[in-house]
């Protein structure tokens, strides 16, 4: 049994811990309004987009003189995965899931005998998919001396995996992120970004004439569309951390609590123990004289 200073000390540990748990959590609380509220303002505008092009695409018909971002290479055999976790942790299992559903994806895509090349964007993707990974890591983007990530941030990231397909380093691009839902629930999502690839839509073909021609205007919108897509995801994963790391240090600081219950009683048990044994001693004592 450990005595009574150790049991002390333990105490005040844990509580200095709580401290710091309930601190974090308060502070994630915050970030959270303005993330969640970031999130779901840029909802809109990348359905929209996302609507747009999709009619437009429809309207060009599939045609030989479209885009390359839409039409793709006509090859399949080179994937970029681009995947987008936190630069901190203590945010539950936020960061593990997306890695996980991204080393799914590349295991299924080895397995299949295509080359697989990652993107990482936050250090703890980084981190871990370097473990088994490491020979697949094309490059790194830190965002962690961003306070809060703009439009900027993506079109950085966007331009980076552009100049890649340009120059022929892959041939399909897909993005891993978490879809925030709420406090309690974000989603690890996949999503290919090139070639690009809508909902069937016949909204904008219809309701809107565009000059020059579709496949013109496609040339200029699917690199924004880009851009906006990988903008949204981390909008998303800016909410989705928050979230995690609002509910994990929620949980911490309840175990914390229980643990400060468990162990006052151990120490009111081992300062009752010794009590009695001193009585018992001073009695033998004095029933010895």
């Amino acid at each position: 049994m450990p005595n009574l200073k150790d049991l002390k000390n333990r105490i005040e540990s844990v509580k200095s811990t709580r401290k710091i748990t309930k601190a974090m959590q308060m502070v994630a609380a915050a970030k959270l309004r303005r993330a969640q509220e970031a999130a779901e303002a840029g909802r809109p505008y990348a359905e929209r987009m996302n609507a747009v092009l999709g009619g437009l695409a429809a309207a060009s018909g599939g045609s030989n003189s479209g885009p390359k971002l839409l039409a793709g290479t006509g090859s399949d055999q080179v994937h970029l995965l681009v995947v987008m976790t936190a630069e901190r942790g203590l945010c539950g299992g936020f960061n593990s899931s997306i890695v996980k559903l991204a080393r799914l994806h590349a295991q299924e895509l080895l397995g299949a005998g295509k080359t697989v090349k990652i993107l990482t964007v936050g250090k703890k993707g980084r981190d871990q998919l370097k473990r088994d990974f490491g020979d697949k890591l094309v490059d790194h983007i830190d965002l962690s001396e961003v306070k809060r990530v703009g439009y900027s941030n993506a079109h950085e990231i966007a331009s980076d995996v552009l100049t890649r397909f340009n120059a022929g380093d892959f041939d399909v691009a897909t993005i891993f992120y978490s879809r925030f839902e709420n406090v309690v629930s974000q989603v690890p999502t996949a999503q290919q970004v090139i070639p690009a690839s809508f909902e069937e839509t016949s909204e904008a073909s219809t309701l809107y004439d565009y000059e020059p021609s579709e496949e013109g205007i496609l040339a200029d919108l699917l690199p924004r569309g880009v851009a906006t897509q990988i903008f949204a995801a981390l909008l998303e994963n800016g909410a989705s951390e928050q979230g995690a790391r609002m509910s994990a240090m929620d949980n911490a600081t309840r175990n914390a609590g229980e643990m400060i219950e468990d162990l006052t009683i151990e120490f009111n048990r081992s300062r009752q123990a010794v009590i009695t044994n001193e009585l018992i001693e001073i009695i033998s004592g004095a029933e010895a004289l």
